[in-house]
């Protein structure tokens, strides 16, 4: 029996990315903020599914965060684990603004820091805090004054236990 040439091409699997905007409502947060940053950039880059992303320190005690996945299923994996997951709700006392936005594109280069405050701005959605600013009440987002990101890429061997 004659094999059946599918005449149909593959879609690509989709790459989600996921972008968090913090800012700090104190520098007395800063070192404990900085060390956990520190240890959630070393369990992203080690996460299996993580394809690469970049983090950016902004005016005024903000940082973004950009990453990008092989699914969705793999930034919740790190999303729900370890230090990321310790640090989450301290968040809510750390910050005075926090936004995230999510989206799904065919492929794992990464927009520049306007692109992804348009995006913040129309498709986001802001963080439940416990003492947030005027602005993000009113879901003000500053864009980024800062283009000067720091580049995160994942390890050779990310298959590490988290």
């Amino acid at each position: 029996m004659p094999t059946r040439i599918s005449t149909q091409q593959e879609k690509p699997s989709m790459v989600f990315v996921s972008v968090t905007r913090l800012r700090l409502k104190s520098p007395f947060y800063l070192p404990v903020f900085m060390w956990n940053n520190f240890l959630t950039i070393w369990q992203i880059t080690n996460t299996p599914g993580f394809l690469g992303g970049k983090v950016l320190r902004d005016a005024k005690q903000t940082f973004w965060t950009m990453t990008a996945w092989e699914e969705q299923a793999a930034m919740k994996i790190f999303r729900n684990s370890g230090t990321h997951r310790s640090v989450m709700p301290k968040i809510q006392d750390w910050c005075d603004e926090a936004s995230v936005v999510h989206w799904k594109q065919e492929d794992s280069n990464l927009p520049d820091w306007g692109d992804v405050h348009h995006r913040l701005v129309t498709e986001g959605f802001v963080t439940r805090l416990s003492n947030p600013s005027p602005a993000h009440l009113q879901q003000n987002i500053p864009a980024p004054t800062s283009s000067q990101s720091l580049p995160l890429r994942p390890r050779k061997n990310n298959a590490a236990t988290l």
